[in-house]
């Protein structure tokens, strides 16, 4: 009896095939992005989940890295390689004194800090493209490091010393109030292959801080771009009653004003409270909506003011439900009829589900998209709150719902084709 052996394939035939695959490897595109991404903030998080199904929509074997704050929420959520922004290298203590500060520093913080540099020079290696996406990083109100301009200027740099293309691809710039700030910003700017910006006012913000920027372009927000199977089905609602959406936010400081003041926050929470009691009168039920996990403290706080204040208090009319995702946060706003929003996304948001949308104004964004979107009548600047006013504009937005809401439509799907050819522009040539 015969036994019949299966062979696997010639020598010859073995090494052109690991040939093909390696010339496979070599030749797949290595692109990286940068941002403050795995905490949620919907923002943040939104733009990630857009520019991602859009790359694999036009590269769909690129190798991806994200550079980010929280590496294994990323890589957990998306399946991809994830690197923190900055490596802990050894915990610092906590001096008291200015000379063991100034020692610190010198001993410690500056070898840490060159030494982040290599390991930034390093992890970009062999990369093709390292794109900073959206999102409103480009200020340093919130300070110079962490969340502020230097890191964004140090991994540029890293990038450019690498050889990569540097992109920045819709981003949202303002406000810079430091010279060293706007240093960082104009140079890690300039050492870019591509720039585009959100909103007219941001490219005007990085002109005046003095970056030639004649060349620069202007699309829309990425989340604009989102998949639209993460889209949910807007909810029949039937006869039931009539859901506001309120996004609350915790007070912007000095990413709002100069000059942040505690009054402006106390008057924004007494306008809001006026406006829900105005609501529950009306026979309205209320959504509160949370766009960022630092805003729970505010919804806390608000919730807690509507029971000590409102005489008959039902919290089954008041639905706080928690958000962990952006698609969570999709889905809450669907269940709502009008959206009464404070950060920015939960308004953008909104309009991606044809909602008819108040925006409470803290930032030149703001304003600027709702003036895109054709709905300026319906900003409502956050520094000046009026419950009066707030409800005149919730009566007008509601009765115009049906002739606003096809503007909206027409709108939305503009600005997913304006990002359709801004993604065919940088990836078609990477």
């Amino acid at each position: 009896m015969s036994i019949r052996t299966h062979s696997t394939g010639s020598p010859q035939r073995i090494a052109q095939k690991q040939g093909r695959l390696e010339h496979r490897n070599r030749s797949r595109k290595k692109i990286c992005f940068f941002g403050h991404f795995g905490m949620f903030n919907s923002g943040n998080d939104g733009t990630l989940l857009a520019i991602l199904y859009n790359l694999r929509r036009f590269l769909p074997e690129a190798a991806v890295t994200c550079i980010c704050d929280r590496p294994e929420a990323v890589a957990a959520t998306h399946k991809i390689k994830a690197i923190p922004i900055s490596s802990t290298i050894v915990k610092l203590w906590n001096p008291r004194t200015r000379l063991t500060r100034l020692l610190r520093r010198v001993f410690i913080g500056v070898p840490r800090e060159l030494w982040r540099y290599v390991c930034a020079f390093k992890a970009l290696k062999g990369m093709d493209m390292l794109i900073i996406p959206g999102t409103g990083l480009l200020t340093d109100a919130y300070g110079l490091q962490n969340w502020g301009p230097y890191n964004v200027f140090k991994w540029s740099l890293m990038g450019k010393l690498r050889g990569c293309k540097l992109l920045f691809v819709s981003v949202g710039a303002g406000p810079i109030y430091s010279s060293l700030g706007r240093h960082l910003v104009r140079s890690a700017l300039s050492l870019a292959d591509f720039r585009s910006y959100r909103d007219e006012p941001s490219m005007k913000y990085v002109e005046g801080i003095g970056l030639c920027a004649k060349h620069d372009r202007v699309y829309p927000d990425l989340v604009f771009s989102l998949p639209k199977s993460v889209m949910p089905h807007d909810e029949d609602r039937g006869r039931r009653k009539r859901v506001v959406g309120l996004g609350l936010m915790a007070y912007a400081g000095r990413y709002s004003v100069a000059n942040p003041s505690g009054e402006i926050y106390t008057a924004y929470l007494e306008c809001l409270f006026i406006f829900v009691e105005w609501l529950l009168v009306n026979n309205y039920d209320i959504r509160l909506l949370i766009g960022d996990a630092c805003d729970t403290p505010v919804i806390e706080e608000f919730e807690s003011l509507l029971n000590r204040r409102l005489e008959l208090f039902d919290e089954k009319r008041v639905i706080n439900e928690p958000t962990l995702s952006v698609e969570q946060l999709l889905s809450q706003i669907a269940a709502t009829d009008v959206v009464v929003a404070t950060r920015f996304h939960n308004v953008l948001m909104a309009l991606l589900l044809n909602k008819p949308v108040i925006s409470i104004s803290f930032h030149h964004k703001c304003a600027s998209l709702m003036s895109e979107m054709g709905l300026s009548e319906y900003c409502h600047d956050i520094n000046h709150m009026n419950a009066d006013r707030l409800i005149e504009q919730f009566q007008d937005v509601e009765r115009n719902a049906e002739k606003l809401k096809p503007v909206i439509r027409q709108k939305v799907e503009e600005s997913r084709k304006a990002l359709d050819e801004q993604y065919s522009l940088i990836l078609k040539c990477v």
